[in-house]
């Protein structure tokens, strides 16, 4: 699956007050970037994506409901990604959207 045009719309809009706010498409879903800093990711299902490394902003999206990308390789080892889902919540709450993308930018300085 392939993302449409309203996807990007959608992930543009949501995290429109980041400072310059760039996409790149990429394996069918798209990077979303603060200057050259990748903070999210738009998966090719639609689902969004914040960058959080182990630690407290990890810990705080655990918190909030947010799960860890996690998949099973070829050889049926399970392996994760530091990438946690965007809480439902923030998904229907811009200012929260937002909120969250400026902790994951501050947590990845």
């Amino acid at each position: 699956m392939s993302l449409s045009a309203a996807d990007i719309a959608f992930a543009k809009e949501l995290f429109n007050d980041i400072p310059h706010l760039t996409t790149r498409r990429m394996f069918g879903g798209l990077g979303i970037y603060s200057g050259d800093t990748i903070f999210a990711l738009m998966r090719s299902d639609g689902q969004i994506l914040l960058k959080a490394q182990d630690g407290p902003f990890a810990d705080q999206l655990a918190a909030q409901g947010s799960e860890k990308w996690t998949y099973t390789r070829k050889n049926g080892k399970g392996s994760s990604m530091p990438y946690w889902s965007l809480p439902d919540a923030a998904l229907d709450d811009p200012d929260r959207a937002m909120a969250l993308a400026r902790d994951a930018l501050r947590a990845l300085d």
